[in-house]
């Protein structure tokens, strides 16, 4: 680990030596302001004692497919991506670790886009219906600032979409065409009238996929409806939906199927058909005013509706589906008040969300037979309230609190009484908080330090039991973390920036996942420990080349706890998590809108299971991506293109964590595998 280490330290220095010096020496240095949201304590980057990064319209967009998250957050340091070529089982994220174990979707961090939550009260996210091309700002909390946001321990990612007036009024459409009979097709108009706005994006996804068995079709429509009142009130109403009529799995493999054939599909993966149907629908609507005594409140309402069927890679109970219900509403009031002359911003709030799932499950066989098997209501509410302050010391030191008391009822109603009644209920009622305290050693320069707490429970999902009967497993109890975190940012110069966090957070009850008889079953795995350090670095060395970097070294250890094999796996790593990832991109922009980026990427190695019998290799990869604009009077085009894994490196896009624990090592089917170099390139029609 050593050499790869320092391989790591040597390119970031070379990108982040020569600036420090001009650090404190910039005269407009308190002109820039930044302000950040997504802690739900409005206030300037500087005075935020969390470890928050900001991404803006151009990373999201310029030159990008536009596909999943980790295109515009490559980034940001600290997060790890996984599963990009997957759309059956979609994106996986962690941030320190929090979100590795789930086989799909997300877990433990918070996902909302305009307000409204991607979040169910048990936790589980799908950001299947995120619309990156609407999309104009992200900020990532990571650490215990998420303390806010209740079911959630390792962060929150809040992505914000165009409303219409933040943007000339006209139409675009794009075509975008690839590698593996990639096409995409994308269409926007936006407008205003005196203070009414809109903006409607609609795309089209056909992607056959490097894989057998990974082709899918994807429909998405975000559109967002905006009027403002004259004394600031403002109403937003959003409405997005998403229709997925095909979305294939190909399976993880064993070590020997990719040595035969990287790009094959299991054999039940392709018997089977497997793969996910999906149809969401999402209403919310967000009122804003500044004017309510002296603060401001917001309150937000929000309903989903998700119809989901999915055929998982193996014959037995694999046969998935549900008809959920997604509502709430939620409320922030924020305001600025004296204490003993010194300033004090506060903000109270309340969340009440439910979630209800009419579950099914189903026997399949290999002969067509398909036997319902588990039917069963399944209902998560949580109802929460939540304070928060910053209170201005001096001048310069920033003392902040915050805490969070949710109640959490996670209920099951058996329908399926044929093998008994296995209804039942669990009741949490949890309290977070943190404390931090941050000094600006000048306008452009802040350290930090914060300590705060912050529970996870099991999904529904997790807590299946693995006898296969219905109900609440007993045996499984909610994570609960403490993290500790010291932090540094400052400016430089015109256009440069650093953001460095240490953090230290210990874990217990961790929840953990096993596959047994290719079903996934989770476990609490007594304590995992969790250090790093968090880098990034942006520097725009002239008005024509920018270099970002971000560097993330930790390490995620098991202690107390058996492997699947009853060996002692104390002192061991936490799987699927590398403990190295340095990302650095280089952008050149020329006249007009003329611009190029080159990033390289490196992963660290990591292991595949619990006990730790298993390395998957570290990688480098590098892609390239470019872009200009035609005018043609008071239309443009715009056409870009990029290369990924330029280098055509063999490399694995996901590693299924403990997958096939009751089988040999050399049969577990960990692996899957990611293309080798690919091309895309698209052209847009402003007008």
């Amino acid at each position: 680990m050593a050499k790869s280490w320092g391989v790591v330290f040597s390119g970031l220095a070379a990108a982040s030596a020569c600036p420090a010096a001009k650090a404190q020496d910039d005269p407009s240095a308190a002109e820039v302001v930044i302000e950040v949201t997504s802690p739900r304590l409005v206030r300037d980057l500087y005075d935020t004692p969390a470890a928050v990064s900001v991404t803006d319209t151009p990373d999201i967009q310029e030159g990008q497919q536009r596909l999943q998250l980790d295109e515009s957050l490559n980034t940001v340091p600290g997060l790890f991506f996984q599963n990009r070529y997957n759309f059956a089982q979609n994106l996986r994220l962690s941030t320190r670790g929090f979100g590795a174990r789930a086989p799909f979707g997300i877990r433990g961090i918070r996902i909302q886009v305009d307000g409204i939550p991607y979040t169910l009260p048990d936790g589980q996210s799908q950001i299947d219906a995120v619309d990156l091309d609407s999309a104009q700002r992200i900020e990532v909390i990571r650490g215990p600032s998420s303390v806010q946001y209740g079911n959630a321990a390792g962060g929150v990612i809040d992505i914000t979409t165009a409303r219409g007036s933040d943007q000339p009024p006209g139409s675009r459409l794009r075509q975008d065409v690839g590698s593996d009979d990639y096409y995409k097709t994308t269409v926007q108009a936006n407008g205003s009238r005196e203070a009414t706005s809109g903006i409607a994006t609609m795309s089209w996804l056909n992607y056959h996929g490097y894989r057998d068995q990974s082709e899918v079709e994807k429909g998405l429509f975000n559109g967002r409806l905006s009027h403002q009142w004259e004394h600031g009130q403002r109403l937003t109403a959003t409405f997005n939906a998403l229709h997925t009529p095909k979305a294939e799995d190909p399976a993880g493999l064993t070590a020997a199927q990719v040595e035969e054939d990287r790009s094959q599909a299991t054999p039940n993966a392709e018997r089977l058909d497997s793969g996910q149907e999906v149809d969401q629908q999402t209403l919310g609507l967000l009122y804003e005013t500044p004017s309510l005594g002296d603060g401001d409140l917001t309150v937000s309402t929000f309903f989903t509706r998700r119809d989901f069927a999915q055929q998982l890679p193996f014959p037995g109970p694999s046969g998935i589906a549900y008809d959920r219900q997604f509502y709430g509403i939620s409320s922030g009031y924020q305001q600025g008040s004296e204490v003993a002359g010194r300033q004090l911003t506060w903000m109270v709030g309340a969340d009440l969300h439910r979630q209800v799932d009419e579950r099914r499950r189903y026997l399949v066989l290999f002969d067509g037979v398909k036997r319902l098997i588990q039917e069963e209501d399944q209902k998560g509410t949580t109802a929460a309230v939540f304070a928060q302050g910053d209170l201005a010391i001096t001048d310069r030191l920033n003392f902040s609190l915050g805490t969070r008391f949710d109640r959490l009822r996670l209920s099951v109603d058996d329908d399926f009484l044929g093998d008994g009644d296995d209804s039942g209920s669990r009741t949490y009622d949890e309290f977070s908080g943190f404390a931090g305290v941050s000094y600006r050693l000048a306008p452009r320069q802040q350290v930090y330090a914060t300590i705060g707490t912050a529970f996870e429970s099991p999904t529904f999902t997790e807590f299946a039991r693995r006898d296969g009967t219905g109900g609440l497993n007993p045996d499984i109890e909610p994570q609960r973390a403490l993290n500790r975190e010291i932090g540094i940012r400052g400016g430089f110069g015109q256009g440069g920036s650093y953001d460095l966090a240490f953090f230290s957070i210990r874990v217990d009850d961790e929840i953990l996942p096993e596959e047994i008889d290719d079903r996934t079953f989770f476990e609490n795995a007594g304590r995992t420990r969790r250090n790093g350090v968090e880098l990034g670095v942006g520097w725009d060395i002239s008005y024509a080349w920018r270099i970002t970097s971000a560097l993330t070294l930790a390490d995620y250890t098991l202690e107390d706890f058996e492997d699947e094999q009853g060996n002692d796996a104390d002192g061991n790593r936490l799987p699927g998590l590398p403990r190295e990832q340095w990302v650095t991109e280089v952008e050149w922009r020329g006249a007009g809108q003329r611009f190029a980026a080159l990033e390289w990427q490196y992963v660290g190695d990591l292991y595949a299971e619990n006990s730790n019998q298993t390395k998957v290799s570290d990688y480098w990869l590098l892609g390239a991506r470019a872009g200009d604009t035609v005018h043609l009077g008071s239309q443009s085009l715009n056409l870009y293109a990029g290369v990924r894994n330029l280098l055509d490196e063999d490399y694995f896009s996901n590693i299924r964590i403990n997958a096939n624990a009751d089988r040999p090592v050399e049969e577990r089917g960990y692996f899957e595998p990611a293309p080798g170099r690919t091309f895309y390139a698209g052209l847009e029609w402003v007008f």
